[in-house]
């Protein structure tokens, strides 16, 4: 496995302007800190593994590249519908945990399989 340095730091800084947008359209009072920092780094896990993260074979890169776009389309969904309706703070914790637990499992399953 190897850490792009560059691919990474555009990753974490798309993932920081999302997280501003999602702090800028927030329409539940007091969660905005928590739909801001939940989101950046829900977001910047899979766009890191999708841009930031190589492995030896082309395959298994090949394939965690797309699950983690596939999981950020589906995190930045999840994200924009929290930002623009009423949600409480466990809702959005359990919700955004299951997603992340899911993807992170994905990804582990396929580095395994390769191996």
């Amino acid at each position: 496995m190897k850490i792009n340095i560059i691919p990474t730091i555009i990753a974490l800084a798309a993932s920081a302007l999302i997280a501003y947008a999602l702090y800028a359209f927030c329409k539940t009072e007091g969660q905005e800190l928590l739909l801001a920092v939940g989101g950046g780094i829900a977001l910047f896990l899979p766009l890191a593994t999708c841009f930031g993260i190589r492995f030896e074979q082309g395959r298994t890169s090949a394939n965690i590249a797309v699950v983690g776009g596939v999981f950020f389309a589906v995190l930045l969904v999840a994200q924009l519908i929290f930002a623009f309706v009423q949600f409480s703070t466990p809702a959005y914790v359990i919700v955004t945990g299951l997603l992340l637990l899911v993807f992170l499992l994905c990804v582990y399953g396929i580095a395994k399989a390769n191996q």
